[in-house]
C-alpha cells in the first residue's frame, strides 16, 4: 500500500508514524513544503516568554532531533521538505509536486492519500500591513524573527491584535519580558470564543492591575510608520508600537482540494465522514484542514487545536490499517493562563447554545481549589450550562487562579458519557485537603443548577444583575457583616441595603415592609445569599433572587467606605 501524506505537522506524522506501527507492508512517504516538520507550536508563547530556554525542544524528542532522517531511520517513511503539492488528481490517483529547492516538478502516484494541510493566519487587509516589525505567530521562522526583533530593535511597546488563546498567551509572554503590552479586540471581550461575557470580564479585572493594556471593540484601521511600524491606528485611537502580533484567527488550507473537486464542508473545511473520509475516493483528511463535528450540538465547525489533530491522525492510521474506527467529534475544550489566571472552557457557550437551538439554565458559582485552611489555595469560578426539561449537562466555563484545569476535564468527561447535573454532583472524585474540598467545585456547580432547575433557588446572572442595579424597582440586600459591606460592595445600585444574615429573620419585615417589590441577595460567594433568598421566601416576600457568585464572582464598578 502507498500512501502519500500531504502536511508534515500534527496529523501527517501522527498519521504516518502511527500506520507504519500498524502495517508494515505500508510504503509512507511525507510532503512538506515548509523546512521544518513535527513541531509543537502550541509552546512557542512560552519561548518567547523565557519558560522554554531552547527552541530546538520544540523539534526535539528523547531520542534527538525530529528530522527527515530521523522519521527514515526510526519511524521507517520518507519525509521530503521543501516538497509543494500543486495538484490532486483523484481519479488517476496522482498529485504533482514541486520541489520548492531546484524547481523540479513530477508525478507521484499513490493508493491512499492522506491531506494534512493545516491552517494559515489571516492576515489583515489595512494600510500599512507590509511595514516591517508586524507579524503573525503560527510558524517557527515567525517565532524566531519576533525574538530576534525584541532584541535588536529595542521594543518597548508590543501591540496584539486580538485577545483570543495565541494573543493571551503572548501578552503574558511580553510582560514577563518587561515590555509595554497592548491588545486591541473587535469583540467586548477578552477570549471571546471560549468565555461567556461576565466571565471574560471577571478575567479582564484581574489583569488590568498587571499593566498590560486592552482596548475592547476596537477595530484595527491602519499601521502607521514609514519602513517599520510605529503604532497601531484604531478607530479609536492610535497606540504606539515598535512590534506588532497580528492574531486574528487562522484560515483552513483547503485550496488543494477544493481545485481537486473535493466537497468543502459548511464550516469551511473539507468534509469528512467519521472515518476521515473526504468525498473522494481513497483520499483522508485531518488536522485543522477538516471539519469537525461538535458533540452536543452535532454542527460542523472549524477548530484549529493541535490536540484534535493528532487524533485525526491516529484515527486515519488506524483505518488505512484495515480498522473500522471513527473519530466521533469534539466539544472544543481549550484552556490558557495568563499571568496567574487560568481561563477554561468546554462544550457550548450561551452563544452557541442559543445558536443550537437549545432552552437552557446557567449558574456561576465559585469556590476554592482545595481546603480553605491548606497552604496555596486559590478561587476557581465556574459557569455551568444545563439543558431543560433533561438537565443534560451542555457546557461549562472556569476562571480563576488555581484548578482550573481539572474542573474543566472533569465537565469535558461528563459532557462525552452525556452526563446529567444529577449524575455529575455524584461523580467519586478525589478528595483530600491538599487536592479538594469534601464537594468538589464541579459538584456544588451541578448542585446549584439543580436547585434553580427546581426553582428551589432563583439565581441572577451578574451580567443581568449590571443591568438591572440602576432600577429602582430593585433592591439589593447585601447579607454580609457590616465590616464586609462596608470594605468593598456592589456600585451604582439605586437601592442597597446592608442587613447581616444572622438579623435577617428577625429585621427583614420591620426594613422591607413591600413584600412584592424585587430584592437580590447578596454575600461574599452566594452561600449566605442563598439563604437570605429562602429565609425571605419563607417570610412571604414573592420577588426574590440571589446575585450567583456575589462579590467573588462580581467583575463590575464597587466602592467602599
Amino acid at each position: 500500500m502507498k500512501v502519500l501524506v500531504v502536511g508534515g505537522v500534527a496529523t501527517g506524522m501522527k498519521t504516518a508514524a502511527r500506520l507504519m506501527r500498524r502495517c508494515k507492508e505500508a510504503e509512507v512517504t511525507v510532503l512538506e513544503r515548509g523546512t521544518e516538520v513535527s513541531y509543537g507550536a502550541c509552546g512557542f508563547p512560552y519561548y518567547i516568554g523565557g519558560d522554554v530556554k531552547n527552541f530546538a525542544a520544540f523539534t526535539s524528542g528523547p531520542h534527538g532531533v525530529r528530522n527527515p532522517e530521523f522519521f527514515q531511520r526510526v519511524k521507517g517513511f520518507q519525509t521530503l521538505v521543501g516538497h509543494e503539492v500543486m495538484s490532486v488528481h483523484p481519479s488517476e490517483h496522482t498529485i504533482t509536486v514541486c520541489n520548492k529547492l531546484d524547481g523540479s516538478v513530477q508525478e507521484m502516484s499513490y493508493d491512499k492519500l492522506v491531506l494534512g494541510t493545516g491552517s494559515t493566519p489571516v492576515q489583515l487587509p489595512v494600510p500599512g500591513k507590509e511595514l516591517a516589525g508586524i507579524h503573525n505567530f503560527w510558524f517557527p521562522w515567525e517565532v524566531e524573527a519576533v525574538q530576534k526583533e525584541i532584541k535588536e530593535n529595542n521594543v518597548t511597546d508590543v501591540v496584539i491584535v486580538g485577545a483570543g488563546l495565541i494573543g493571551m498567551e503572548l501578552a503574558e509572554a511580553f510582560h514577563k519580558l518587561g515590555l509595554h503590552t497592548s491588545i486591541v479586540e473587535m469583540q467586548d471581550r477578552v477570549l471571546p470564543q471560549m468565555l461567556d461575557k461576565e466571565m471574560a470580564d471577571l478575567v479582564l479585572k484581574n489583569l488590568e492591575p498587571s499593566g498590560i493594556k486592552f482596548y475592547l471593540e476596537e477595530k484595527t484601521v491602519a499601521f502607521q510608520g514609514q519602513d517599520r511600524v510605529t503604532a497601531v491606528q484604531t478607530d479609536k485611537r492610535e497606540i504606539p508600537a515598535q512590534l506588532v502580533i497580528v492574531a486574528v484567527g487562522v484560515r483552513p488550507n483547503v485550496e488543494l482540494a477544493r481545485s481537486a473537486g473535493i466537497n468543502i464542508g459548511p464550516s469551511g473545511c473539507i468534509a469528512v465522514d467519521s472515518h476521515m473520509k473526504t468525498s473522494a475516493p481513497d483520499i483522508y483528511a485531518g488536522g485543522d484542514c477538516a471539519e469537525n463535528t461538535h458533540l452536543i450540538s452535532g454542527n460542523k465547525l472549524f477548530a484549529p487545536m493541535g490536540s484534535t489533530a493528532n487524533k485525526h491522525g491516529r484515527v486515519i492510521a488506524d483505518v488505512l490499517a484495515g480498522d473500522a474506527v471513527t473519530f466521533p467529534g469534539i466539544l472544543t475544550t481549550g484552556v490558557c493562563q495568563v499571568l496567574n489566571w487560568s481561563a477554561g472552557s468546554t462544550g457550548l457557550n450561551e452563544s452557541s447554545a442559543k445558536a443550537a437551538g437549545f432552552k437552557f439554565k446557567t449558574a456561576v458559582v465559585p469556590g476554592f481549589d482545595r481546603l480553605g485552611y491548606m497552604p496555596g489555595v486559590n478561587r476557581v469560578i465556574l459557569k455551568l450550562i444545563a439543558e431543560v426539561g433533561t438537565n443534560r449537562v451542555l457546557g461549562a466555563q472556569a476562571v480563576g487562579t488555581g484548578g482550573v484545569d481539572k474542573r474543566i476535564d472533569t465537565i469535558a468527561m461528563a459532557l462525552t458519557a452525556g452526563m446529567t447535573l444529577e449524575q455529575l454532583s455524584n461523580i467519586d472524585v478525589a478528595y483530600a485537603p491538599p487536592f479538594n474540598g469534601p464537594i468538589d467545585n464541579v459538584a456544588t456547580a451541578a448542585n446549584v443548577l439543580l436547585n434553580k432547575m427546581t426553582g428551589r433557588l432563583n439565581g441572577i446572572n451578574p451580567g443581568r444583575w449590571k443591568e438591572l442595579r440602576h432600577d429602582v424597582d430593585y433592591t439589593l440586600v447585601d447579607v454580609r457583616t457590616v465590616g464586609e459591606f462596608h470594605a468593598n460592595r456592589i456600585a451604582g445600585c439605586a437601592h442597597i441595603i446592608n442587613i447581616p444574615l444572622p438579623e435577617l429573620r428577625e429585621k427583614a419585615e420591620q426594613l422591607l415592609p413591600d413584600k412584592s417589590k424585587h430584592y437580590v441577595c447578596s454575600c461574599q460567594i452566594d452561600l449566605r445569599g442563598y439563604e437570605a433568598e429562602t429565609i425571605m421566601r419563607n417570610l412571604g416576600y414573592t420577588q426574590v433572587q440571589s446575585l450567583e457568585g456575589g462579590m467573588s464572582a462580581w467583575p463590575y464598578e464597587t466602592e467602599k467606605d
